[in-house]
């Protein structure tokens, strides 16, 4: 069954796989449109939406980064395919820690990516879904942004930045039609975090995008992914500064 409210669903991260997850998710009966860097590269994720029953699927050219051509990307998008329905802002870097203590055009990387590019992709979303009095938005935060720690501060700090951003958008978009859902998945168990030892409690692209649509599905504000991490958050934020800057992941 197709759960959009009508209009193209947009995955911006056309390669993530939570992004591709959800995207099969909301694709039975959909247009879909999946953009990200060299679109033309998209094969297998195209294929995969199609399979899950998508009306439609397209891709598209999209720099997170080039914040200038993210309101002409919104525009073009809507003039070629109609309202956008669903806009699922799936793109991201986890950087190296290391590096971005000792590199600061790394570390500046990791936060445009990772905020400031979400916060402009967000914000002209939010002016045409607000002008169409619909829409819905899924922004993904992370548990790495609940309370920041030692070991990941420069993304933990990009995704706190984010989820302050987001929370403080979904209350202004407050009774304009528009629904902005804020997923908090803890570590995710995929090609952005290969080679890494899993953090308890972890999970997979699959368990975060089943969680993100069932939880847009209901109307949800935010959702917790696993459920397990909802106590958690209350209980990272009492642990004593002198512990918790030693967690080390």
């Amino acid at each position: 069954m197709n759960d959009t409210v009508g209009g193209t669903v947009v995955i911006f991260g056309g390669r993530s796989e939570i992004g591709v997850e959800l995207a099969c998710r909301l694709a039975p009966g959909a247009t879909v449109v999946l953009a990200a860097r060299s679109a033309d590269r998209l094969a297998a994720e195209v294929a995969a939406v199609r399979k899950a029953g998508a009306a439609a699927v397209h891709t598209t050219e999209f720099d997170a980064d080039d914040v200038t051509s993210h309101g002409r990307l919104v525009d073009a998008l809507i003039a070629e395919h109609g309202p956008i329905g669903t806009a699922v802002l799936a793109f991201g870097i986890l950087g190296d820690q290391a590096r971005a203590e000792v590199d600061a055009a790394h570390a500046v990387a990791v936060v445009h990516t990772d905020y400031l590019a979400q916060v402009s992709v967000l914000t002209h979303l939010a002016e045409v879904m607000r002008a169409a009095g619909r829409g819905r938005l899924v922004v993904f935060s992370s548990i790495a942004g609940v309370r920041v720690r030692r070991a990941n501060y420069v993304y933990g700090s990009a995704k706190a930045g984010l989820d302050g951003f987001a929370n403080g958008l979904a209350d202004a978009l407050h009774g304009t039609g528009v629904q902005l859902l804020i997923v908090r998945p803890g570590f995710v168990i995929g090609r952005m975090t290969a080679g890494m030892k899993p953090a308890p409690p972890a999970s997979t692209p699959v368990q975060v995008a089943t969680a993100a649509a069932r939880a847009l599905a209901r109307g949800r504000r935010t959702v917790a992914v696993p459920w397990l991490l909802r106590p958690m958050f209350i209980v990272m934020r009492l642990v004593p500064r002198f512990i918790w800057r030693q967690i080390p992941y």
